[in-house]
């Protein structure tokens, strides 16, 4: 097998695990540890992954990043390319909720952009400033403490009026997916919001640009069975596709 088909085969294991060991690969690729780690302090020098002892991870990137301001810019193009999938899924007439977040953030302007008739149900104050322009769009935003960072809503005020609600859907910003882990979160206090929307909707589907894919970030929030479709970006390869969909989690 030759090198550059054994790295594409490293990242995609780093896609599904967020990180690999190097007998692991070894035992897979059918090469020696050391041919193993040879591609693997190649791949880092290219900046494709970070090396850690006995294996491997992706670099850091957006999963570590805690600025609301800084993520809006980063892979916004992946995260509108998602987003514009997402609302391909709204009905006139549907309850829609959305968690706070860049992703969703980008997802109100699409829905502002497409959709008329649908009530959407909110924490996410950057979210509320873009709906709130168009009339023919019920918004309903729901309150609590107010985070300055992320610009939304939580805390038990937040999730009990959440709880109020069935929606027909609900689009989930999550911070990291991988399959051995399910789906993860820095914000500590969103966890309690994206726990009670997966429980009261009744299609959950989590919008997520493609750097995600494979990340681990700091708390466990949900399983991969506890979301009905995960929405990327097109940069997601067929193999790493059928894989999580053998692990029971649908990406499109």
């Amino acid at each position: 097998m030759l090198s550059n088909e054994r790295m594409r085969i490293i990242l995609q294991q780093i896609q599904l695990q967020s990180t690999v060991s190097v007998v692991e690969l070894s035992e897979r690729l059918k090469v020696s540890v050391d041919t193993v780690r040879r591609d693997l302090k190649t791949m880092e020098q290219e900046g494709l992954v970070k090396c850690v002892r006995g294996g491997a991870c992706l670099p850091e990137s957006v999963a570590s990043v805690s600025n609301f301001r800084g993520r809006e810019i980063i892979h916004s193009e992946e995260k509108r390319e998602a987003s514009r999938k997402a609302i391909a899924h709204i009905k006139e007439g549907d309850v829609v909720a959305l968690n706070s977040g860049t992703t969703n953030t980008i997802l109100a302007q699409e829905i502002a952009a497409s959709c008329k008739n649908i009530t959407v149900i909110t924490n996410n104050l950057s979210a509320i400033g873009v709906l709130m322009q168009k009339p023919e769009i019920r918004l309903i935003a729901i309150g609590g403490m107010v985070d300055v960072t992320e610009n939304s809503t939580y805390g038990s005020d937040c999730e009990r009026e959440f709880a109020a609600y069935f929606p027909d859907l609900c689009f989930l910003s999550i911070n990291a997916v991988n399959f051995k882990d399910g789906f993860t979160d820095f914000r500590l206090s969103e966890l309690g919001v994206i726990r009670m929307l997966a429980r009261q909707a009744k299609r959950v589907i989590a919008v997520m640009d493609s750097s995600k894919l494979g990340k681990r970030s700091k708390c466990k929030v949900l399983n991969l069975e506890e979301v009905d479709l995960l929405i990327m970006d097109g940069l997601v390869s067929r193999e790493v596709r059928e894989e999580y969909e053998r692990r029971g989690l649908r990406i499109e």
